[in-house]
């Protein structure tokens, strides 16, 4: 299995940056995916996450209302659409894969991890 996630940056405060995670491997279908990040210091902490069909989503409450997660089981990607960001959004973020979970706010949740994409917010 292997998830290859991208499109990390530096980015000013109050822009956008849209990671994607590119899933092989595994039967996307079947594995609710999300997204993690870990900034220096500080503990992997859940970020966003989607149902298998993507008819529900959860956030972090840091992010709702900022972030945006979706995904296209046909292509076996899964977006996360950042706006408004701060700089206390700075961090490696990691996509996850966890096979027929209903939840993913726990890192015991998932069963796979990608590579991680710095996200880089300045002031």
């Amino acid at each position: 299995v292997q998830l290859q996630a991208s499109g990390g940056g530096l980015v000013q405060a109050g822009g956008s940056l849209r990671l994607s995670c590119a899933g092989s491997g595994l039967t996307f279908s079947s594995y609710m995916m999300g997204w993690f990040r870990q900034a220096p210091g500080k503990e992997r902490e859940f970020v966003a996450a989607i149902m298998w069909r993507g008819d529900s989503t959860s956030y972090a409450d840091s992010v709702k209302g900022r972030f945006t997660i979706s995904r296209d089981n046909e292509k076996n990607t899964v977006t996360l659409q950042m706006n408004s960001l701060k700089p206390e959004d700075t961090a490696v973020y990691y996509c996850a894969a966890g096979r027929l979970r209903f939840t993913m706010t726990s890192i015991r949740s998932v069963d796979y991890w990608g590579q991680g994409t710095q996200v880089t917010v300045s002031s």
